[in-house]
């Protein structure tokens, strides 16, 4: 490791203790490192802008994000719960069974686990806490690990992101989350089940038979989303891009029809997912200087022959891959991971004959467990933030949910063909 790379860790490392952001500090470790090898800074500028305007898929971020915060400020989520209770109040425990079911609604919308948190995931609370019929401990961390099934099932930022710095398909990396979604629900799902004998959760009571229809039809409209996305994008009619610009467009087209959205708040909206953006798209260009120094190190191919030095086989290799990602979601931002690390592990990952979209998925799958593990838990942080819920109340509750999560990662290491399977069945070349 030279001088100038040590330095370049030491003034990110610096600024982010300074508490800085995490953007500007992998900025200013571009430039110290710059110096130190004596090489133009000018090179920093030649770095972001090429990475930028290469990355076609990169402008799939803003549009899910903004499609993500109309489908908040449109009262859509409302709907979907209406829907949802309906269909599952009545069993014991029927609102945290909604919680999840919402989730994975809402994740074939907006690709983001802090969007289903702050929106759906408020709301879910809200009806949960109300005549405590569940304590709010329990709804703040049952929304926060169902709020990690966003951006598996598709569409999904950080898939797209990782597609950006991998190569791989983004279709196929969308098919490839749409199982490991539904193992994730499933096993939430089955702690809501022993926890609910145990604590004997309440039940909500039927929807009368006359108010089914209605509530069912309007529930069901805002499932034309993924339907739209998914369908538009196998068929060929729109690229996985262009598709979110069809998301964006079509929470547009559904605010409209419910009368949910004024125009000053439609401005407001605008304003926040620029925000959003920006912050992302600033992370995504102080990314590229940082990957331009690991890769003039040849830290990749080092890491690499590490690898097949030691002869790991590729579940040994995954399986590490899954511990060192458990633990650094702790501390670090899912951006930043996905697109500091990924590049530095791909070469490493290619050798050990590991299929880039079951790679892909694994570590999502597992940088989004990280956002509810202390001590960074941003969605815990998030919770905390809107509902004043403890947070120690909130990481006791969320244990055994925690653990089921874990135990659905540790399937979907194990069983590449909960991954691969529709990806494959659906034409797209995998290796294995």
């Amino acid at each position: 490791m030279s001088n100038a790379l040590i330095i370049m860790l030491a003034v990110m490392g610096g600024t982010m203790l300074l508490r800085a952001p995490i953007s500007f500090g992998m900025l200013a470790g571009g430039v110290a490192y710059l110096i130190v090898k004596g090489q133009d800074v000018g090179l920093m500028a030649e770095q972001v802008l090429n990475g930028l305007y290469n990355s076609y898929v990169l402008l799939a971020v803003p549009l899910f994000i903004l499609a993500a915060s109309i489908m908040n400020a449109g009262a859509i989520s409302e709907r979907l719960f209406a829907m949802a209770i309906a269909l599952v109040g009545h069993f014991r425990g029927g609102l945290a069974y909604v919680n999840v079911i919402v989730s994975v609604i809402f994740s074939g919308m907006s690709g983001s686990a802090i969007a289903d948190a702050a929106g759906p995931g408020l709301v879910s609370i809200r009806m949960m806490t109300d005549k405590k019929r569940f304590t709010p401990e329990f709804a703040g961390a049952l929304t926060a690990c169902s709020s990690t099934i966003g951006p598996i099932i598709p569409p999904s930022i950080p898939l797209v992101i990782y597609a950006l710095v991998s190569g791989t398909s983004v279709g196929a990396l969308f098919l490839a989350g749409v199982m490991p979604g539904f193992i994730m629900a499933l096993s939430l799902m089955i702690g809501i089940y022993v926890l609910g004998r145990i604590h004997n959760f309440p039940r909500e009571p039927r929807t009368p038979f006359k108010q089914l229809p209605k509530v069912l039809i309007e529930g069901f409209l805002p499932l034309t989303l993924p339907i739209v996305l998914l369908g538009g994008i196998y068929s060929g009619i729109f690229t996985p891009t262009e598709a979110a610009a069809v998301a964006a467009m079509h929470a547009i087209l559904l605010t409209l029809y419910y009368r949910s959205l004024t125009w000053s708040r439609m401005w407001h909206v605008m304003q926040e997912s620029l925000r959003q953006s920006a912050s992302v798209t600033l992370i995504v260009a102080s990314a590229f200087i940082m990957n331009y120094a690991i890769a003039a190190e040849q830290i990749p191919d080092l890491v690499a022959h590490w690898f097949t030095l030691h002869q790991f086989t590729k579940i040994e290799y995954l399986l590490l891959m899954n511990l060192i990602f458990l633990v650094l979601g702790c501390f670090l931002d899912t951006s930043t991971m996905l697109l500091v690390l990924i590049p530095l592990l791909l070469p490493a990952t290619r050798a050990m004959g590991v299929d880039l979209v079951h790679f892909g998925v694994v570590v999502v799958v597992n940088m989004m467990i990280g956002l509810v593990t202390p001590p960074f838990g941003m969605l815990l942080f998030v919770i905390n933030a809107l509902t004043g819920t403890s947070l120690k109340g909130m990481i006791r509750e969320s244990v055994p949910f925690m653990v089921l999560l874990l135990i659905a990662l540790l399937i979907i290491t194990l069983v590449p063909q909960t991954v691969l399977w529709l990806p494959q069945s659906m034409g797209y070349v995998t290796t294995q």
